[in-house]
C-alpha cells in the first residue's frame, strides 16, 4: 500500500508540473523582482502586480522557472495619460549572446494618441523582425489578456483571444526558429525616450512620474524546463500542435489589414539590397 502511495504522489507531482497554470497564478510564487529598488509592487495576496517608473529607475520580474514551449497569457493594463517614451514589455526570453526571445513591447504615445504594440521575435541572438500594431481599444482604461503560443511549429501572438502575428518554423529553408533554448518569461517598465515614440521626438514628461503599469491572471499552460527535460509529453498537450484554423486566419487578416502600421518585411529604405529570407514567404504573417 505504501507503495501504491508513494507512485500515486509521483504521478500528481509530475501532473502539477506537466500543467503550471493549475500550480499558482501567483506572483510570489511564480517570479522574482529583478530591478526597481522596491518599484515593483505584488498586491492582493499575490494576485495583482504594478511596474512603477520614475526618473530614477523602472521595474521588472522574472519567472522562476523556465519553459519549452507553451501558451503563456497575461492580463495588463497600461500606463494612463501622457505614457509617451515610456515602454512596458512581457516576453519570453533565454540567455546568452545567441538567445531566442518573443517580445510583446508597448511604446507609450501622447495622451488621446494611441498606443503602439511592437513585436518582435529573437533567433540565435538575432532580432530585426519588428512588426508593430495600434489596438481597437484603449489599453489603459482596464486589463486586456495578452497571450503567446509557442510550439514547434509556430509562435502565435494573440491579444484578447485575437491573433494579430504569426511566426512559422521554417528551419528546412535555413530560416532559424526557437525550439533548443528554454526561456523564462519576463515584464517591466521602463524608460526609451530616445526611440519609443516618434523615433523618440517627444520626450518623457517626468511630471506625470511615477508611471503605472498593472499585471494580473498570469497562466503558463506549458512544459517545464528543469534538470535538462522538458516536464512535459507533447501528446497530452492540445497547444504543441495548434495552428490557426479558418476562422482565426480570417481574424488575422483583419487585424493586420486594419491595425498593422509597420512590417520589416516591407521596409524598401531598411533594406535597400533586399528584404530578409523569410520575408519571401508568407510575408504578411511572419
Amino acid at each position: 500500500m505504501a507503495s501504491l502511495l508513494a507512485q500515486y504522489l509521483v504521478f500528481l507531482a509530475l501532473c502539477s508540473l506537466q500543467y503550471h497554470s493549475l500550480a499558482y497564478n501567483n506572483f510570489n510564487q511564480d517570479f522574482d523582482v529583478t530591478w526597481g529598488d522596491g518599484r515593483a509592487k505584488v498586491l492582493n495576496n499575490g494576485k495583482l502586480l504594478t511596474l512603477s517608473l520614475d526618473k530614477a529607475s523602472g521595474s521588472g520580474i522574472q519567472s522562476k522557472r523556465e519553459y519549452l514551449f507553451g501558451r503563456i497569457d497575461m492580463q495588463l493594463k497600461l500606463v494612463r495619460g501622457n505614457s509617451a517614451g515610456t515602454v512596458t514589455t512581457y516576453y519570453l526570453s533565454s540567455q546568452g549572446a545567441t538567445h531566442d526571445e518573443i517580445d510583446f513591447e508597448f511604446l507609450g504615445n501622447l495622451s488621446g494618441d494611441p498606443y503602439i504594440i511592437h513585436t518582435n521575435v529573437y533567433t540565435q541572438g538575432k532580432g530585426d523582425k519588428e512588426q508593430q500594431f495600434y489596438l481597437w481599444f484603449d489599453p489603459t482604461a482596464g486589463f486586456h489578456t495578452y497571450s503567446i503560443l509557442w510550439n514547434p511549429q509556430t509562435i502565435i501572438f494573440y491579444v484578447d483571444g485575437t491573433p494579430i502575428r504569426v511566426f512559422k518554423n521554417m528551419k528546412s529553408r535555413g530560416i532559424p526558429y526557437p525550439n533548443k533554448q528554454p526561456m523564462r518569461v519576463y515584464a517591466s517598465l521602463w524608460n526609451a525616450d530616445d526611440w519609443a515614440t516618434r523615433g523618440g521626438l517627444i520626450k518623457t514628461d517626468w511630471s506625470n512620474a511615477p508611471f503605472i503599469a498593472s499585471f494580473r491572471n498570469f497562466k503558463a499552460n506549458a512544459c517545464v524546463w528543469e534538470f535538462g527535460k522538458s516536464s512535459c509529453n507533447s501528446s497530452t498537450n492540445p497547444w504543441f500542435f495548434q495552428e490557426l484554423d479558418s476562422t482565426s486566419q480570417a481574424k488575422l487578416q483583419w487585424v493586420q489589414k486594419n491595425y498593422m502600421v509597420y512590417n520589416y518585411c516591407t521596409d524598401i529604405k531598411r533594406f535597400p539590397q533586399g528584404f530578409p529570407l523569410k520575408c519571401n514567404f508568407n510575408s504578411t504573417t511572419s
